[in-house]
């Protein structure tokens, strides 16, 4: 067990993750208690998984002198870059963090040392992988091999059509692969909603994140194919903040029917989202009362009627 940490003006707060369901964190949080943090907060959560709103509301409440705690790094971070940027995010608001099993303490000199080696050790490998690459191409031209197609290379009109033919077909055909998974939405909240609400419904839980002129881009795309309807790509008209908030609480339940009002309510946090009087804690019967407004709407489509 780990001993308990030297005390300071601010909190202490604990963050504990697990990758599923099945796993438990209680081993984690019974480290962290006994290390003095007096608030855990728990999360199940892929490493790999950039939306994880229990972390993102941690960094927005985390308060100046507080140390937010984890077991290890891994708990907290998928690589040095993103541990290093959440790092960056702590010092901003003037609190600190540590890693019980790992050196790391941006509270003390030593502890912010091992912090700069990590980073230098994050840049050197950028450095290397770029120094690899270039004296690969370096040795192929000595070969008298170069990269690219030599069509291209002579700017022959043929050649860059037909790359051009390629890559449009390869782009169309990836759109077209992944489409049941969010076209529906899109199908849903436009044009009632702005682009922006329905990029962060669509990025809910994806390590690939659509961007606004991405998604528009490809609609568009869909839209010249006749695979959409151009009505999508309509100018939404401006909202009240409430019925706003009743049509982007019922696009994310759209888009995952199975999701419980709580998880929801942390979604509309992690967004940032305030609420029908303003504040910025959610709670589920604010997002029950949103969905009955939208279900008697018909916003909620062919969903049951009963909702938890």
């Amino acid at each position: 067990m780990s001993p308990a940490l030297p005390v300071s003006d601010g909190r202490l707060v604990g963050y504990a993750r697990v990758s599923t369901e099945d796993q438990g964190t209680d081993p984690q949080c019974d480290e962290l208690r006994a290390a003095g943090c007096t608030v855990v907060h728990e999360e199940h959560a892929s490493g790999a998984d950039r939306d994880r709103p229990i972390l993102t509301r941690v960094l927005r409440e985390i308060r100046r002198d507080d140390t937010l705690v984890v077991v290890r790094l891994d708990r907290l971070a998928r690589s040095v870059s993103h541990l290093l940027a959440v790092i960056e995010e702590l010092e901003a608001r003037g609190a600190h963090f540590r890693s019980l099993h790992d050196p790391i303490d941006t509270s003390t000199p030593q502890g912010m040392f091992s912090l700069q080696v990590l980073g230098a050790v994050a840049q050197l490998e950028r450095a290397l992988i770029a120094e690899r690459t270039k004296a690969g191409l370096l040795a192929a031209r000595k070969r008298g091999r170069i990269g690219g197609n030599p069509g291209l290379r002579a700017g022959d009109p043929n050649a860059i059509r037909k790359v051009r033919k390629g890559r449009d077909a390869t782009y169309l055909n990836g759109v077209l692969d992944g489409l049941d998974s969010w076209l529906p939405t899109v199908r849903r909240m436009r044009p009632d909603q702005p682009w922006g609400d329905v990029v962060r419904v669509l990025n809910r839980g994806r390590t690939q994140a659509w961007t606004v002129e991405r998604l528009r881009r490809t609609v568009r795309r869909l839209v010249s194919e006749g695979l959409a309807d151009a009505a999508l790509l309509q100018r939404a008209q401006p909202q009240p903040g409430d019925d706003r908030l009743m049509r982007l609480v019922a696009g994310i339940k759209a888009a995952a029917p199975d999701r419980t009002l709580q998880e929801i309510a942390a979604q509309l946090e992690a967004m940032r989202e305030r609420t029908p009087r303003g504040g910025t804690r959610w709670h589920p019967s604010s997002v029950r009362n949103l969905l009955l407004q939208a279900q008697r709407l018909g916003l909620l489509g062919s969903l049951p009627a009963q909702i938890g």
